[in-house]
């Protein structure tokens, strides 16, 4: 939908749910780009394949964390790799498989003659019929079958007329500087983190309605970081030279390494550089964010491994928003102002 036709039906949509699902307005989808495509098996059944590994595994040896694909699996990754050849004008950059989900990067090479959603649909169509076939060829129900065999229980709204997946999909369109090579790296990585995610649940498990002060987060992380008796606010203004930052850094490194939990919202340049330096030194640290979450939503890359070793919490004050806004000087206020009140409490 083009940004003339959304306004023009936008004051009969209702009210604006926040959606992983829903197309960029105004965006082209025939033109040249790459686009990071996800989409889940309905219900989130685990059935394209089974975790193998152990986390602590080196990478590049046989135990190193990856999905072990199911006979269905293997003819979904098949009917993605041939969307090149039915369509000519996009090349498969990458294809990671998890159990439940997957995620692909196509790149548009040249204008296409419709819709990248129209593949899309051309891609689930040939999943279903996949899927149907091999439902058809077993005796006993093929989808409660996979899922005996990897271990889960059968989901109570177990969908049974031939749909594999879920309605919609989720497209992040590659445009950044280096963005690309690191959504590559992070497909690569994602049994990984999935093993460490399953080793250590409660780490990573959303929790909303957190009341603190009388204000309510959801939380992603270790909770009784809340609980340390000395916790440090992490506020520098704007104007401070490079080297003031580093001295910054210093002072809050040698109070944190004596045992204070840094708290920030690192929305200055000096505020980043102190929560990178002492994430970076394996330190303990409490970050709120301006971006919501849902029930889905997990800590960013370069915050999973803390995650996991029980050393991070993120905070966020507000609801999830599928697109994000700019932070305006209120809102940096707010949470330099709950960041403060946290460290009292």
């Amino acid at each position: 939908m083009n940004k003339e036709e959304y306004e023009k039906h936008k004051p009969f949509a209702g009210e604006k749910k926040p959606s992983m699902l829903r197309r960029r307005v105004g965006h082209d989808y025939e033109s040249r780009r790459i686009y990071l495509i996800t989409m889940t098996v309905e219900g989130r059944r685990p059935l394209l394949g089974k975790l193998a590994g152990r986390s602590d595994a080196e990478k590049g040896t046989a135990e190193y964390p990856r999905v072990e694909l199911s006979e269905l699996g293997k003819r979904v990754r098949g009917c993605w790799m041939e969307i090149e050849t039915l369509h000519p004008e996009i090349k498969v950059v990458a294809l990671q498989m998890m159990p439940d989900h997957l995620h692909g990067i196509l790149f548009v090479r040249e204008r296409m003659g419709q819709h990248l959603g129209k593949v899309i649909k051309g891609f689930k169509t040939g999943c279903n019929k996949a899927y149907r076939e091999l439902l058809l060829g077993q005796p006993v129900n093929y989808a409660a079958t996979l899922l005996q065999q990897s271990g889960q229980k059968k989901p109570k709204d177990d969908r049974t007329h031939g749909y594999l997946w879920s309605r919609g999909y989720n497209d992040h369109i590659l445009s950044g500087k280096g963005e690309l090579q690191r959504w590559i790296d992070y497909l690569h990585t994602n049994p990984l983190r999935l093993l460490i995610k399953r080793e250590h649940p409660d780490l990573f498990r959303v929790r909303f309605g957190i009341n603190i002060a009388g204000q309510t987060y959801a939380a992603i992380g270790n909770q009784f970081l809340l609980n340390y008796p000395r916790k440090l606010q992490v506020q520098c203004s704007r104007s401070l030279t490079d080297e003031q930052i580093q001295e910054k850094v210093a002072f809050f490194l040698k109070e944190a390494k004596q045992g204070a939990i840094l708290v920030s919202p690192a929305i200055s340049k000096g505020e980043q550089a102190i929560m990178r330096a002492a994430l970076d030194a394996r330190l303990p640290l409490i970050f709120l964010t301006p971006w919501g979450f849902n029930t889905f939503s997990k800590p960013g890359h370069q915050y999973f491994q803390a995650c996991s070793e029980g050393r991070f919490l993120i905070l966020a004050p507000w609801e999830h928003q599928n697109q994000r806004i700019p932070l305006t000087r209120e809102m940096c206020l707010t949470l330099n102002g709950m960041t403060q009140t946290i460290c009292k409490v």
